[in-house]
């Protein structure tokens, strides 16, 4: 591994320290756009040009997916552990069902209309880059979560 990515792992590691229990949602999330633009932006090598074009684009999908997974899919979540489930009949069980598989088609077809705009611009080796490091990244700030979790 060069230089370069062993600093941006060592920042990444680090920074995930440094996060206090009082910050809101939106203070973290803000944190973890940083440091994922800087992962990214190593692990993908992208050009300047590229990266002009690339950030808005993903920005716009990541708050999109966002906000359905963590407003719509939240509820959901919230309604299967509130001890409701086990009044529920049949027909409210089949709308349930048919909101979260809506929801998660939603989903879907964001992730897709973003690939299919990364198209325009990357090419599909650096496309392929940047699932790859989402997967990375996603791995990297899960595991920081359990051993910052096992700390306190």
């Amino acid at each position: 591994m060069n230089n370069s990515k062993i600093i941006l792992l060592a920042l990444l590691f680090v920074s995930f320290n440094f996060y206090a229990q009082g910050e809101s949602m939106k203070e973290k999330r803000e944190q973890i756009k940083v440091l994922k633009a800087a992962f990214f932006t190593t692990e993908i090598g992208f050009t300047t040009t590229e990266a002009e074009k690339f950030w808005p684009v993903y920005n716009i999908y990541d708050d999109k997916q966002f906000e359905l997974r963590h407003q719509k899919m939240k509820s959901y979540v919230k309604r299967m552990s509130d001890g409701s489930l086990d009044k529920i009949n049949e027909k409210e069980a089949k709308l349930f069902l048919a909101q979260i598989e809506g929801t998660e088609e939603e989903l879907f077809l964001v992730r897709k209309r973003f690939l299919q705009n990364l198209r325009t611009f990357l090419p599909a080796v650096k496309i392929v880059k940047l699932k790859k490091a989402e997967e990375d990244f996603n791995k990297k700030l899960l595991q920081q979560y359990r051993n910052n979790g096992q700390k306190n």
